[in-house]
């Protein structure tokens, strides 16, 4: 599953001298991972993301062929059905605390060697990967991550990741410091991507962070502090505004999100055809993009499954356990740490993904893995932790999906109105 991760975020079967060979060794490598997996005797399939996620793939079938196109569905299948396999290898192997750490330093490492990456792309106007800055101002790097907002999204969500590492300590202090690095090459890329949606991003990461230690006050009165000062800034980052031509664009395209919505309630206009309907922009959302993609049944769907993982989280850092003696409470202590952690990754990653359209990415569901993994391991030493059950919520998700389609809704008006 290692080699998996590497080829995602590293991606050299991208890179121009690989490309060409014709062989696709990104579904080879997760099926072997598949294989190897499936003798497992210590599987454990009760969460509810289990059942959401076929769910919702499930959704986006029914959404092509409610939309006139039946062969869409085969071709949902086989886009996203490979998330579903990673999602589910992934989460039944990082149950353990020593996996989990292992799979954050991965993502560290990978992305701190993308940022590395940016950097020569502004010392030289080219990296090795033969690609060269975006806009001429902004890093970008192959595949998946050609695009800058990619690039941080990805950093976003391996930061808190870096932050971790970096206080475990060492040897003479050298782990610390090697994790240190890694942290700044990341907060140096998310400067270099110029993406505004990764700096808000970066704004709720620390937020979240103070409040959990400082209170809510306080996150809120020093993130209103942040944004005002970024909004100070003379350079792309500072023009955090609806009445800005891109931010205003975003906005209509959210409207346009919602009629379509309105035309198609139950399976959306379909997968993939928000551009077609809306003079070839996506919807820079990624809530109004699946809305307006699936419908009322996918939407659901989807926002329940991104729901549990902050439950989940949630549920492990207010957790109170009987401990018996210092080394397993010193444990549990770390078990709260990466719940912390995931956590901060979670809200970083969809702060950032409320302005960008990236609702069925792959970075989404390997975080989602790790972040279930985490909790289906820690309930395994701590069976006191809730146990989620989706026949008990059953009621509970159309609710919220109604809510949050009105709030939004509203955002929206208010918004058009401000711009």
């Amino acid at each position: 599953m290692q080699l998996y991760l590497v080829l995602v975020l590293i991606r050299p079967q991208d890179y121009p001298e690989w490309e060409n060979i014709g062989i696709p060794v990104l579904p080879i490598v997760l099926l072997i991972a598949f294989l190897f997996w499936l003798p497992s005797r210590n599987k454990d399939l009760s969460a509810p993301q289990f059942i959401l996620l076929p769910a919702f793939l499930v959704t986006l079938m029914l959404s092509q062929v409610a939309n006139g196109w039946t062969g869409g569905a085969l071709v949902q299948l086989s886009t996203f059905g490979p998330g579903i396999l990673a999602f589910l290898v992934l989460s039944q192997v990082a149950t353990e605390q020593k996996r989990v750490i292992s799979v954050m330093a991965l993502i560290v490492v990978c992305s701190a060697v993308l940022s590395f990456h940016g950097i020569q792309q502004v010392a030289n106007g080219i990296g090795w990967t033969g690609v060269g800055l975006s806009q001429e101002t902004r890093i970008q790097y192959v595949g998946i991550f050609n695009d800058p907002n990619d690039l941080g999204l990805l950093f976003i969500m391996a930061l808190p990741m870096a932050m971790f590492l970096s206080a475990r300590g060492g040897l003479l202090g050298l782990r610390r410091l090697f994790w240190w690095s890694g942290g700044g090459l990341l907060m140096y890329g998310i400067y270099l991507t110029s993406s505004r949606g990764a700096l808000l991003a970066l704004i709720a990461v620390f937020g979240v962070w103070i409040w959990r230690r400082r209170g809510a006050l306080t996150a809120m009165l020093l993130g209103a502090v942040a944004l005002g000062g970024i909004m100070m800034l003379p350079t792309r980052m500072g023009e955090i505004d609806a009445s800005e031509s891109s931010a205003a664009g975003r906005v209509d395209a959210w409207y346009s999100g919602f009629e379509m919505f309105i035309a198609h309630p139950l399976f959306g206009i379909g997968p993939g055809n928000f551009a077609d309907n809306n003079f070839n922009l996506t919807a820079h959302n990624s809530f109004v993009l699946v809305l307006a993609e699936v419908g009322i049944f996918g939407y659901t769907i989807w926002l329940a499954f991104v729901c549990y993982g902050f439950m989940m989280m949630s549920a492990i850092l207010r957790h109170e356990p009987e401990l018996s003696g210092e080394a397993e409470a010193a444990d549990w202590q770390r078990d709260q740490s990466l719940a912390m952690t995931l956590l901060l990754a979670q809200a970083g990653f969809f702060t950032a993904a409320f302005f960008l359209s990236r609702s069925y990415v792959i970075l989404l569901y390997l975080l989602a893995a790790l972040v279930l993994g985490h909790y289906t391991g820690v309930r395994q030493r701590y069976p006191s932790l809730p146990r989620y059950e989706l026949s008990r919520d059953l009621l509970r998700w159309p609710a919220v999906a109604l809510g949050s389609i009105i709030g939004l809704y509203i955002l929206v008006k208010i918004l058009l109105v401000t711009s």
